[in-house]
């Protein structure tokens, strides 16, 4: 199931992108949670970040499309944003805030299904890049990209990331078996890295998204090794 959010002050646009949603749901077999709001203020209240794509209004008269955007971008690098508007001119504001795509009133249903499976697609693969965390209180949905590195401390797991650390039960084999599919590699026995943010490697230290690690002399080779094969492509 997706979770769309719909943000638009127009009662007759935002019946519409409903009608054109439960529309596509029915030609493609999908389900989705469609949730409406009247106003960016709205969505930003408690907002929580469990939305696979939001369609979001440029101009509504307390918190424009943008501004709200800017502010869920804060807390959600995920989500897929869509803006509907009458106005191009807003595209370059648009992608700074990692904007998909823009859809220009007045809307056709064919015009709103091509952008729609091009964001739902979008949606797919950003799902597909996150793990599942089962933390003391409750569970978090992170992003792969989020991860700077995990640590392993008497079968505790400190997972590292751009959001703050969470700390959870677990052994560094099921580290290693969770994220096999992704470019993470061990540079000692303690230290699990994310390749995408190591940027610096100087003697027996990596820099791993501005914390210093030590690297040991048993991985050095095997993590120097992954480390180039990354940078060159071929992660």
């Amino acid at each position: 199931m997706y979770h769309i959010g719909i943000v638009e002050d127009e009662r007759e646009f935002a019946e519409q992108l409903q009608e054109f949603l439960r529309q596509y749901q029915r030609e493609e077999n999908l389900s989705f949670k469609i949730s409406v709001f009247g106003d960016g203020a709205e969505i930003l209240e408690n907002y929580e970040p469990h939305y696979d794509l939001i369609l979001l209004d440029i101009e509504m008269p307390k918190v424009n499309g943008m501004e709200a955007a800017e502010r869920i971008r804060r807390v959600d690098s995920d989500v897929v944003l869509v803006f509907i508007t009458n106005m191009a001119s807003y595209a370059i504001r648009g992608y700074e805030v990692g904007a998909l795509d823009f859809i220009m009133k007045p809307i056709t249903y064919y015009t709103f299904s091509m952008k729609l499976r091009r964001a739902l697609k979008r949606a797919k693969q950003k799902e597909q890049q996150q793990i599942l965390l089962t933390l003391p209180d409750g569970v978090k949905k992170i992003g792969i990209h989020q991860i700077f590195y995990v640590e392993v401390q008497n079968r505790m797991l400190h997972y590292y990331t751009d959001e703050g650390e969470y700390v959870m039960r677990g052994t560094m084999a099921s580290v290693e078996q969770m994220l096999a599919a992704y470019p993470f590699v061990k540079c000692n026995h303690w230290y699990m890295v994310n390749l995408m943010h190591v940027t610096e490697v100087r003697k027996n230290m990596a820099l791993v998204g501005g914390h210093e690690l030590e690297i040991s002399r048993r991985n050095r080779t095997a993590f120097l090794k992954a480390l180039t094969e990354y940078v060159g492509g071929t992660p």
